[in-house]
């Protein structure tokens, strides 16, 4: 399952984000993972969440974020549910640009069963529709 926050900048994205993650701690059997662009919010989250900073490893792209993503969960099988902020920050794309990545990470929560929470900032009427199908 994929679900995008959404929103422009401002609006509240990485706050919900937060206690979304927050709050799936106490809900899910497996592993807790929040990635973001810096570290600005580590300690927000609950110490028992696996906190990612990955913009220490020079994404470019949403394939080069895809493989990051693939590689973590390569090692962790235990991981249920990936909680991405600022996504498009981080891959350095616009909305129209991720039609790729949404694919292929549909294709992976389906084969792994894990939950995907991402928060995109963009304007909602110009989000594309592989994207706004995740809104929530």
């Amino acid at each position: 399952m994929i679900q995008v926050i959404h929103g422009l900048k401002g609006s509240g994205k990485t706050k919900r984000i937060i206690d979304m993650a927050n709050d799936a701690f106490n809900d899910q059997k497996g592993d807790v993972v929040f990635v973001d662009d810096d570290n600005r919010y580590m300690f927000d989250l609950r110490h028992e969440i696996r906190f990612v900073n990955a913009g220490e490893y020079g994404m470019v792209s949403p394939e080069m974020f895809f493989g990051f993503l693939c590689g973590m969960l390569a090692q962790n099988f235990d991981v249920t549910v990936v909680f991405i902020d600022a996504f498009l920050k981080l891959v350095r794309a616009k909305p129209n640009e991720t039609e790729w990545f949404f694919e292929r990470l549909a294709d992976l929560s389906e084969r792994r069963n894990i939950k995907f929470v991402l928060s995109v900032s963009c304007d909602d009427a110009q989000a594309p529709d592989y994207i706004r199908k995740y809104f929530i």
